[in-house]
C-alpha cells in the first residue's frame, strides 16, 4: 500500500471504528513499535522541531509539579511546623514516588503525546480514555488559573492596586496573553526558560536558609496542636504541591529518546522538588516565631524581610513572579499537547491536531488559555480543592489502567519497568488510593457538586462527539505515524466499550 493510501486508511480508523481496527486484541500485542523512537529520529520530531533534552525536561517536570516552595505556607497554617515537615516527607513517599514510577513505566511503554489518555484507552477503551482526558485537562486548566492569582498575591504588598477590582482583572489578562504567546513559540523555548526560571526561583530560598541557620531554635519544629488542625486545608495543600508527576507524559512525543530520558528526568526532578520544599520549611519555621495565622500564601516573602531585609524580600517576590510564569507555561504546554495527542488518536476533531509553524498545538493552546481566563475569578483555596477533586478521578483511572495492563498484558515491551511483580504493584498503589479517597471526602459540598457535574459533562461529551463524527459534521482521524494500541474487541457501533 502506498504512503498516501496508508494514511487515508488510517484516517478512516476514527473514534467510531477504532474499537475493531485501530485497537489490537491484547493477546496480539507483545511490543508496541513507535517508529520515530525506534528509527533514531531523536533530536528532531517529524515536524522539524528540536526535541526536548534531559536538562529542560527535568525543569519542565519541576514546574509541572512544583515551581518552588511558593504556596506551601498554608501547610504550616493548617497544622503547624511538625506536621507540615512530616507531611511533605510522608506524602513524597506514599504519593509522589508511586506516581513518578508509574509515569516512568507507562510513559516509556507509550511514548507519545496524549500520555495518560493513551494508557487508559489501551486498558479500558476509548470511552474511559476520553473521560481521563477530560478530567485531567479540566484539572490542568483549573490549576493554571491559579498562577496569575498566586503571582498577584505575592506582589500586592508592593502594588496594593493589584489586590482586586479592574487592575487585578487586567493584570490577569495581560499575563495570560503574554505567557500564552511564549507557549506558541515552541516547547524547546519553554524548556530552557524553565531552566532559567527554576534556578532563579530557588536561589533566594537557598540564601534565606543560610541566613536562617544561626537563628534556628529546634524546639519550634515540635510545635503541634492536634486539636487545632484544619485537615482539609492541610491535605489539599500537600496533595496539590506533590502531584501532577504524570503531566509530563502528555509531552512524551516531543522528548528526545523518551524511553531513556523520561525515567532519569523524573528521578532527578523528584529530588529537586522534595528538597525544594523541605529546605525552606525546616530552616524558616525554626528561625522565626511561628504564628500560624500569618502562614498564608505569600508569607515566605515576609519571612525573607524579617531574616534578610528588604533586598531579600524583593528578590523572593521577583522569584515568585517568575516562578508562576514557569508554572503557567509548562502547565499550558502539558494541557495543549494532551489535546493534540487526543486528536491524533481520533478522540477529538482533527483541527485540534493542527500545529503552528513552531510545531506547537495551536488550537490546544487557545482552548487552554480561554479556560484559564474563565476560571481566574476563583480564590486560591477554591482552585486547589476543585482541581484536586478532578485530578483524583483521573488518578483512579490511571491506577486501574496500570494494574490491568500488568495483569492482562504482562509481556508487553516496557523499556522501564517498576521492579515489582503484580502483587507488589497493587500494594504500592494502596496508600495513594486511600489518600485519594480521603482528599475527595474532605472536599466541601460546593466543590464536590461542581466537580461531579464537570465529570458528568465528559460522560455526555464523548457520545456527542461520536455522533458528530457519524454525521460527518467534523473530521476525525488517527495519525498515520502512531502504532495501533492493544485493546479488547468490541462491537463497532458501541459508544461505551466493553471492559475486559
Amino acid at each position: 500500500m502506498s504512503t498516501a493510501a496508508a494514511s487515508a486508511a488510517r484516517g478512516r480508523n476514527t473514534a467510531i471504528t477504532r474499537a475493531n481496527s485501530a485497537y489490537l486484541p491484547m493477546e496480539d500485542c507483545v511490543g508496541i513499535k513507535y517508529s520515530s523512537v525506534n528509527e533514531g529520529e531523536e533530536r528532531k520530531g517529524g515536524h522539524g522541531v528540536p526535541k526536548v533534552s534531559i536538562i529542560p525536561l527535568i525543569f519542565l517536570i519541576f514546574y509541572e509539579v512544583s515551581g518552588g516552595p511558593f504556596g506551601i505556607e498554608d501547610s504550616v497554617k493548617a497544622a503547624g511546623p511538625l506536621l507540615a515537615i512530616a507531611g511533605f516527607l510522608l506524602f513524597a513517599l506514599i504519593w509522589s514516588v508511586p506516581e513518578a514510577l508509574i509515569t516512568a513505566e507507562m510513559g516509556t511503554m507509550f511514548p507519545e503525546n496524549g500520555g495518560y489518555v493513551v494508557w487508559v484507552s489501551s486498558a479500558l477503551g476509548p470511552f474511559w480514555g476520553f473521560q481521563q482526558g477530560w478530567a485531567k485537562w479540566l484539572s490542568g486548566v483549573i490549576d493554571n488559573a491559579l498562577y496569575p492569582v498566586l503571582f498577584l498575591d505575592y506582589v500586592k504588598s508592593s502594588i496594593p492596586a493589584l489586590g482586586g477590582g479592574l487592575p487585578r482583572t487586567l493584570a490577569v489578562l495581560i499575563l495570560t496573553v503574554a505567557l500564552t504567546y511564549m507557549n506558541y513559540r515552541g516547547l524547546t523555548i519553554v524548556g530552557w526558560v524553565a531552566v532559567f526560571l527554576g534556578v532563579f526561583s530557588l536561589l533566594p530560598f537557598f540564601v534565606m536558609g543560610l541566613i536562617a541557620i544561626p537563628r534556628i531554635e529546634p524546639s519550634r519544629w515540635l510545635e503541634m496542636d492536634l486539636g487545632n488542625v484544619n485537615w482539609g486545608l492541610y491535605l489539599n495543600t500537600l496533595f496539590w504541591n506533590l502531584n501532577y508527576w504524570d503531566s509530563i507524559s502528555t509531552l512524551a512525543g516531543e522528548v528526545e529518546n523518551p524511553k531513556r530520558t523520561l525515567p532519569r528526568a523524573l528521578s532527578y526532578a523528584l529530588v529537586l522538588v522534595v528538597g525544594g520544599y523541605l529546605y525552606p520549611l525546616i530552616t524558616c519555621t525554626a528561625a522565626v516565631p511561628v504564628v500560624r495565622e500569618f502562614w498564608t500564601d505569600g508569607y515566605f516573602s515576609d519571612v525573607a524581610r524579617i531574616l534578610g531585609g528588604f533586598w531579600l524580600h524583593s528578590w523572593l517576590q521577583a522569584a515568585a513572579a517568575l516562578s508562576n510564569m514557569g508554572n503557567f507555561v509548562t502547565e499550558m504546554s502539558s494541557d495543549s499537547y494532551q489535546l493534540l495527542g487526543m486528536a491524533e488518536r481520533g478522540m477529538l476533531p482533527e483541527f485540534f491536531a493542527k500545529r503552528s509553524r513552531y510545531g506547537t498545538p495551536l488550537i490546544g493552546i487557545m482552548f487552554s488559555a480561554f479556560g484559564v481566563v474563565l476560571l481566574s475569578w476563583m480564590s486560591f483555596q477554591e482552585i486547589i480543592a476543585a482541581e484536586n477533586y478532578l485530578y483524583c478521578f483521573g488518578m483512579i483511572l490511571e491506577f486501574i489502567a496500570f494494574i490491568k495492563l500488568r495483569v492482562v498484558h504482562p509481556n508487553a515491551s516496557r523499556p522501564y519497568k517498576i521492579p515489582l511483580g503484580t502483587i507488589g504493584a497493587v500494594l504500592m498503589i494502596i496508600p495513594p488510593t486511600i489518600l485519594i479517597v480521603v482528599v475527595m471526602m474532605l472536599a466541601s459540598f460546593k466543590v464536590m457538586v461542581v466537580s461531579i457535574m464537570a465529570m458528568l459533562v465528559g460522560f455526555v461529551l464523548q457520545p456527542a462527539l461520536v455522533y458528530v463524527e457519524k454525521r460527518r459534521w467534523l473530521k476525525f482521524s488517527i495519525s498515520a505515524e502512531l502504532p495501533d494500541l492493544p485493546y479488547s474487541n468490541v462491537e463497532e457501533d458501541s459508544t461505551i466499550p466493553l471492559v475486559c
